[in-house]
């Protein structure tokens, strides 16, 4: 693979310092010679004129996060990354690339997910060119290459996980965001390195169902809700049955039966667990009547 050779040129002040005093030069010569009606001098003159006009040629000038690459004759020959003004080499083709950090979002992805449902995803990928040898050469479009890859890595990361935890310590895209950000920061960064760019940040930006199947998800969605929430209610009657007949035991307060435990704690949870609230029924005889 190409590698990235950075390069510190002339000083473009410097080198303009310079040209102006050859042109200056070479106004007096072709002044005297065309004088003296010298043919030789005037050929020279015109030739010092020529090269001071392709040396013009060789100023660059780099803005602040920018960079220039350098080719020369179809070969690479550097990269100047300092902000300035420069001067190269006049016969070296300059191409402007820029290393500022940039934002891509990906369109609206229709994929399945490792469960198989339709899933609509989008993701948003900021990223930067640190290498401009690999940016320019090593790809025919670096721009293109990103939004191509990073989709791909999307669609891949989309069928890795589900859309939602159906068990316990089950990871899921609506669920566990940075473990999802973070596996397909990992995937676009092992994609996007032959091109010289460097991805600094990725999480996903849009997460739905597809709309044929989006209907009978929510019903999904909220029939497990309501089972697990009922499931917390049992679960929480229980405890509070248990510590009442622990608390009547201790206290001496009533001796029941193992028939009338039962009725007992059936009663109990009938309240504790019903949706409305409980009619009392007032027993005015015994406790076995």
């Amino acid at each position: 693979m190409m590698q990235e050779k950075v390069v510190r040129p002339l000083s473009g002040l410097l080198a303009l310092v310079v040209l102006l005093g050859g042109m200056a030069i070479n106004l007096m010569l072709f002044l005297r010679t065309a004088q003296s009606n010298d043919p030789g001098g005037m050929a020279g003159a015109a030739v010092l004129f020529v090269l001071i006009m392709i040396a013009l040629g060789g100023f660059v000038l780099v803005q602040p996060n920018e960079s220039s690459v350098l080719t020369l004759f179809g070969r690479y020959s550097g990269t100047v990354k300092e902000a300035g003004f420069w001067w190269v080499n006049p016969f070296n083709k300059k191409r402007r690339l820029t290393l500022r950090t940039r934002n891509f979002e990906t369109a609206k992805l229709k994929v399945n997910d490792a469960n198989g449902n339709p899933i609509e995803i989008g993701a948003i990928v900021v990223w930067r060119v640190t290498d401009t040898a690999e940016a320019m050469f090593e790809v025919d479009d670096y721009e293109n290459y990103v939004k191509v890859q990073s989709e791909s890595a999307v669609r891949a990361l989309a069928s890795s996980y589900p859309y939602d935890a159906h068990t316990t310590g089950e990871a899921a895209l609506s669920s566990h965001t940075a473990e999802v950000a973070a596996n397909l920061m990992q995937q676009l960064s092992d994609r996007l390195a032959k091109a010289g760019v460097e991805v600094r940040e990725a999480r996903i930006s849009h997460l739905a169902y597809a709309p044929e199947i989006a209907q009978a998800m929510l019903q999904r969605q909220q029939a497990s809700a309501i089972i697990a929430a009922r499931y917390k209610i049992v679960e929480g009657a229980v405890g509070m049955v248990e510590n009442a007949l622990e608390m009547l035991a201790q206290k001496n307060i009533l001796h029941l039966d193992d028939e009338r435990k039962a009725a007992m704690v059936s009663n109990l949870l009938v309240v504790l667990c019903g949706e409305r609230g409980s009619q009392p029924v007032l027993n005015t005889g015994t406790l076995y009547t």
